[in-house]
């Protein structure tokens, strides 16, 4: 028999490709950012400070010269960069003289609850990570105080902000922690700053499966309890650290997606216009709406404050997609968002290296492929934003 016909246990084969490929995610991470760095914020230009704070440049720029607020980098050609830390400070300083509070910052007060958004879908493709990745970065930099967890043991969001999962978590450091039924953590133990200010992290890895295996156990011993408050009670502990948590649920209905529906207080369904999608989604609403039956029926409070459609990777040339966006919405009318997510090259490029496009600068692309993304993406997650403003009575 031929080397070609000798036959390969499938689980070694996918065991030694899983390490391949591990092997080499971290020698392109360590080309990317060497083992004594860690990932950084880029500079913002002063028109894109302005932007975010809602101040005309001029504005900035006047503040500037009256010595108020941080000092910006000022490179050749006079053109000022604000720092991500810098665009915070000024939030600060001018939420003091604003004609309203929340005008510079405008996370929760007195009364108001934490916002907690699943972003959910089973379907590969949809856009769910990418959706869940600028929808926490855009609302840090817009001055709300954030916690993205990643929920998805294959890690992707973990991944956009600099952890590498299979060698920075070898001894934890996820949501398991803080909601597995034996010796639980606090979950500030698991709570991880990012490069960004206001914006942290619980990362993800496989390790979020053993709660799959480990609650039908408990369930079967009979001290689950109410399982699906698990993630609930862990976030009640950080009740008053946070305006907004982003969790990036995992693609299927598990233990873990029921949890995190269970602590939602909206939902976001990313939803690629494809008809192959939008069956898939048929069945996932309808296997949702059950599994939220049984919860319900175990004594748990299943309103929230909205749900919305989340179109993503749209091609408003495309005449099928067009169809079908038009069909959603005639069926479900102002539960889908307004602002479609565009299909762009730009964020896939930016994922090419482990970035979202809100890091990436603007002269790394065509300015019209860069511009065209970013209005999208800041349309989306602006809606979102109103959305919660509204929750709050705002």
């Amino acid at each position: 028999m031929s080397r070609a016909d000798t036959p390969e246990d499938l689980n070694a084969v996918i065991r030694q490709h899983s390490e391949l490929l591990a092997a080499q995610l971290h020698s392109q991470r360590e080309s990317l950012f060497p083992p004594d760095a860690s990932k950084t914020m880029r500079k913002f230009t002063s028109g894109e400070a302005a932007a975010l704070l809602g101040v005309n440049d001029s504005y900035l720029r006047k503040l500037h010269l009256d010595g108020k607020g941080p000092s910006p980098e000022v490179s050749s050609g006079n053109r000022r960069h604000y720092s991500a830390e810098d665009i915070h400070n000024l939030r600060v300083l001018l939420e003091k003289t604003a004609r309203k509070p929340g005008d510079y910052l405008p996370g929760r007060r007195a009364g108001d609850h934490l916002q907690i958004i699943g972003v959910m879908n089973f379907k590969g493709g949809s856009g769910k990570t990418t959706s869940s990745a600028h929808l926490a970065q855009r609302l840090a930099l817009k001055g709300y105080r954030v916690l993205a967890i990643d929920l998805d043991p294959q890690a992707s969001l973990t991944a956009l902000h600099g952890v590498q999962p299979e060698f920075d978590l070898r001894d934890g450091g996820t949501l398991y922690d803080a909601i597995r039924y034996e010796d639980p953590v606090p979950i500030a133990e698991v709570i991880r700053k990012t490069y960004i200010p206001n914006l942290d992290l619980i990362p993800g890895n496989l390790e979020l499966m053993e709660f799959e295996h480990e609650t039908p156990r408990a369930l079967s011993r009979g001290n689950a309890g109410l399982f699906f408050f698990r993630v609930k009670e862990a976030l009640a502990q950080v009740d008053d650290r946070y305006d907004v948590v982003v969790i990036d649920c995992p693609p299927q209905l598990g233990f873990l997606t029921m949890s995190a529906l269970s602590a939602a207080t909206g939902v976001l369904v990313t939803i690629h216009p494809e008809m192959l999608d939008v069956m898939s989604m048929s069945q996932f609403l309808r296997m949702t709406a059950d599994l939220m039956d049984v919860i319900a029926d175990s004594g748990a409070d299943m309103s929230h404050d909205w749900m919305r459609y989340l179109l993503t990777r749209y091609e408003p040339t495309d005449a099928p997609q067009n169809r079908i966006v038009a069909f959603l919405r005639t069926m479900y009318g102002d539960k889908v968002l307004n602002a479609p997510m565009l299909k762009s090259t730009a964020i896939s490029d930016a994922g090419l290296t482990k970035q979202t496009l809100y890091e990436v600068e603007r002269s790394a692309f065509t300015r019209t492929t860069y511009d065209r993304a970013i209005e999208s993406l800041n349309a989306v997650n602006d809606e979102i934003a109103q959305l919660i403003q509204k929750t709050w009575g705002r």
